[in-house]
């Protein structure tokens, strides 16, 4: 039976983390530093409030600005929330003047990034390199929304590219930049990857930027990019395609310099094997960045897959190129192969409202992939905090949601103090009660 009664209950007790992770990191008072300008002199709510809250409904696994009806349901935790209509007329404000807005959140992002950071450094080990992951990926649009175009996989709607941090095996990964494009934009675009690799770099703390590494598929392997990587003294690891002059090298390779690939654990691949090609390029190959390498890695298709015109003698090639120098050429491909985790990365954002672009406008939709960024931000930095030596540190949002989110529990006061009773059994209680102290004394 149903009883009509009610109860004093949350259905999102877990997110208490979440407004504790917005204060450890100031990044509630730093987007309200940035989005004064947009503030109404007789406005009731705070535009980085407004914000905040949807980035919140997001990251509990809602997929539309309507869903912050959630998170207004549940003043106990999350104080009071903006109308739907009022949540409406702000993106609209902000997307009047997208470019302004866009930076301001960015700059807002990247302060209290560097405070999680400082507090807590995602990565393992003081001073290891920052690995910075370049991807694009389709967003399917439903409807006729302006910018949505047709996509170069027959579909309909946008191509934005996208930059994460990797975290490697201790960790997820924070989505630190991201550029939305109509379905048509290329995936070979120069100048858009030298735009996101730029808004990404601006959020690492200032000392992170001088050690980064950035990787990417054959999208990022052109002469432009690499030359902006080069000039500003970082690494890179991108995928490269099969040109004539690399079809021409890889004939002059003898058979003593293929060596076995390892595998992602360090040990010796089977079918796969890795060489250098850059001592056998042809001098047709011109106007790349000076340093540059080239490694090619071949093994036998897995059956049922589809030969193509790059392979040789029944072997499945694929390039990368990269300027890392004193790596052995094992170690350079099982690296540069872990840039798949930025599939895992892609997959979590979508998960926390980038499946959907809810809105007409394209600036519109502008606005929300930053929201969307903003409520991952939220996500990550909470495992961060709060889960540094436990499992839940890389569990992805789907998990961290139904474990330690949704959880239910009753607010109570006494004795002047308020307390969140969680359910009796609930297994991962203790995991919620840690996870809250670590943030409180990080």
């Amino acid at each position: 039976m149903v009883d009509s009664g009610r109860e004093s209950l949350v259905s999102s007790a877990g997110g208490l983390l979440l407004r504790q992770t917005l204060d450890c990191s100031g990044l509630d008072k730093a987007m309200s530093a940035a989005l004064a300008p947009w503030r109404a002199s007789r406005a009731v709510h705070d535009p980085a409030k407004v914000l905040i809250d949807v980035a919140i409904a997001l990251a509990l696994g809602r997929d539309c600005a309507a869903d912050v009806a959630v998170v207004r349901a549940q003043p106990e935790v999350f104080g009071q929330v903006a109308s739907d209509a009022t949540v409406s007329r702000l993106i609209t404000t902000l997307a009047d003047d997208v470019d302004a807005a866009i930076a301001a959140i960015r700059a807002a992002r990247a302060v209290a990034r560097q405070r999680v950071w400082r507090r807590r450094r995602p990565l393992a080990g003081a001073g290891n390199q920052v690995i910075i992951d370049l991807d694009a990926t389709l967003v399917t649009a439903h409807s006729d929304k302006q910018g949505a175009t047709p996509t170069f996989k027959y579909g309909y709607g946008f191509h934005p590219m996208l930059a994460f941090v990797d975290h490697s095996l201790h960790g997820s990964g924070e989505a630190v930049a991201g550029l939305l494009r109509p379905g048509s934009a290329g995936s070979n675009s120069a100048a858009d990857h030298i735009t996101v690799l730029d808004a990404a770099l601006a959020q690492l703390p200032v000392p992170e930027r001088d050690q980064v590494l950035v990787r990417t598929d054959t999208g990022g392997g052109v002469k432009d990019f690499l030359h902006h990587i080069t000039n500003l003294g970082l690494q890179y690891s991108v995928g490269f395609y099969g040109m004539p002059p690399i079809v021409e090298a890889l004939s002059k390779v003898p058979r003593q310099a293929w060596r076995a690939a390892l595998d992602g654990d360090g040990s010796p691949g089977e079918g796969a094997q890795v060489a250098e090609l850059t001592p056998h390029l042809p001098d047709t190959l011109r106007g790349w960045p000076a340093g540059m390498r080239m490694i090619a890695r071949r093994e036998r298709p897995h059956p049922g897959a589809q030969l193509r015109l790059t392979d040789d003698n029944g072997w499945r090639i694929t390039c990368f190129a990269t300027n890392t120098k004193g790596w052995s050429i094992p170690d350079l491909e099982v690296r540069h192969r872990q840039r798949a985790r930025a599939e895992d990365r892609i997959r979590n954002l979508k998960d926390t409202g980038l499946t959907n672009l809810p809105f007409h406008r394209f600036d519109q939709n502008q606005i929300w992939l930053q929201i969307a960024m903003l409520a991952a931000d939220l996500l990550v930095w909470t495992q961060v905090l709060a889960f540094t030596e436990q499992p839940a540190r890389r569990w992805e949002p789907k998990r961290l949601r139904l474990r330690i989110l949704a959880v239910a529990g009753r607010i109570i006061s006494s004795g002047r103090r308020r307390y969140l009773r969680l359910p009796r059994g609930w297994p991962w209680s203790d995991l919620i009660e840690t996870g809250w102290t670590a943030i409180q004394t990080t």
